[in-house]
């Protein structure tokens, strides 16, 4: 089986398109969380991409794509570019695997709000496959182009789905990741009606999202996209490539117990499954980009299940939940906290856990702490995406 390494990184998230950058901002702990949508009848605030389409697309081509399809040519043609990967590769042998949770909201927001004509490319622009298939059209991809809708493990599924057909030859490039763009009224009001968005006070938007936290009140939304090149580790440095890690090991659960009630013995299995699949010990990953929504009930399950795996090395595991700083992006958070979970191995960095004064004693981790980000020694770390529905999905990065 092939060795399957990170070539490439793109993103287009709340911090912007420079990965470097983006990891920069997280390490300061800079929040991209603001106000929003002020005609709603109750305040919001989420995380928006400051993304212009101009610089990818004409006024002609914009003509029936979503938002969510725009973020996700940028950021895989920025991967592409980051990993100068396509060149000697047949577009048979390239495959895409992307994440979406909840396709064109934009598009559907227009076709219900905007009017008695409904734009004729409604349907094409929302569909939840729009995304991979504009990336296919914009790179000439001619093999596998498929899309995974779960939830919240969306791009965290895809992504291990491209490493299996990169282990295993089926492809020989896979542009893998995911995109998201869900801040138009009419989802943001959904998400506040089943009380999971943070609450804030005026001026503190910024801050409202603190994860593993005595005070923790949910999450706020964040758009983007974010997208790995994955290749096998031979081809890689046949060719010369950087190679920012290894994508070692990969672990699927279903709870199988609640629609919207995470369960610590389902997340577990996920994790166990990673562990297993890499080969390694829970010793031996030093670092978890937990899932961490900031939720009442998600954190302690979360930690529950991190304690049940990781047993009397669980003190050893340094964790942080980025989602306090770029929101939580659903189909797309796979994707941007595995491409933050590569840059911190690679850095051998680790982004803090912002905005968590007290820890809740139900949340007891090894948080990262802004004073203490260094990890000389960091050689393996996970990245954690636990769905409604119950799927859960771990993937295993290793130091290259």
């Amino acid at each position: 089986m092939n060795q399957v390494a990170v070539t490439g990184l793109g993103v287009m998230a709340p911090h912007g398109d420079d990965p470097a950058a983006l990891f920069a901002a997280l390490m300061r702990g800079e929040s991209a969380v603001k106000p929003i949508l002020p005609e709603l009848p109750k305040p919001a605030a989420a995380a928006a991409a400051p993304f212009d389409p101009a610089g990818w697309f004409t006024k002609l081509q914009l003509a029936g794509v979503d938002r969510v399809s725009q973020l996700a040519v940028a950021a895989a043609d920025l991967a592409m570019r980051d990993a100068g990967a396509q060149g000697d590769v047949d577009p048979e042998r390239i495959g895409i695997y992307a994440g979406c949770g909840m396709g064109g909201a934009s598009a559907l927001e227009t076709a219900y709000r905007g009017g008695p004509r409904v734009p004729p490319l409604t349907i094409p622009a929302f569909m939840p496959s729009a995304p991979a298939s504009h990336v296919a059209m914009r790179h000439g991809v001619q093999g596998p182009v498929l899309t995974y809708s779960v939830a919240c493990a969306s791009s965290a599924v895809a992504i291990a789905e491209a490493a299996k057909a990169v282990q295993c030859g089926d492809v020989d490039l896979a542009i893998a990741g995911g995109s998201e763009a869900l801040i138009v009224p009419g989802v943001v009001l959904a998400w506040q009606a089943m009380q999971t968005l943070a609450g804030f006070a005026p001026g503190e938007e910024a801050s409202a999202v603190k994860p593993f936290a005595t005070d923790r009140s949910g999450f706020a939304l964040g758009e983007g996209a974010a997208f790995l090149i994955l290749e096998s580790a031979e081809r890689a440095r046949r060719r010369g490539a950087r190679i920012y890690a290894t994508l070692a090991g990969w672990g699927h659960s279903c709870d199988a117990v609640h629609l919207t009630k995470p369960d610590a013995q389902g997340q577990g299995r996920a994790l166990r499954a990673a562990l297993r699949s890499a080969g390694l010990q829970p010793a031996d990953v030093g670092y978890c980009n937990a899932h961490g929504t900031a939720t009442r009930i998600g954190d302690v399950v979360e930690r529950d299940a991190l304690a049940a795996v990781w047993g009397e090395d669980l003190d050893r595991l340094r964790v942080s939940s980025t989602k306090a700083l770029h929101g939580h992006l659903l189909g797309a958070a796979g994707a941007l906290e595995a491409l933050i979970t590569v840059l911190a191995l690679h850095q051998r960095r680790l982004p803090p856990n912002a905005h968590c004064e007290t820890i809740d004693p139900a949340c007891s981790l090894n948080l990262v702490r802004d004073t203490e980000t260094a990890a000389p020694q960091l050689e393996a770390a996970i990245s954690n995406s636990f769905a409604f529905g119950g799927t859960n999905s771990v993937l295993l990065f290793r130091r290259a």
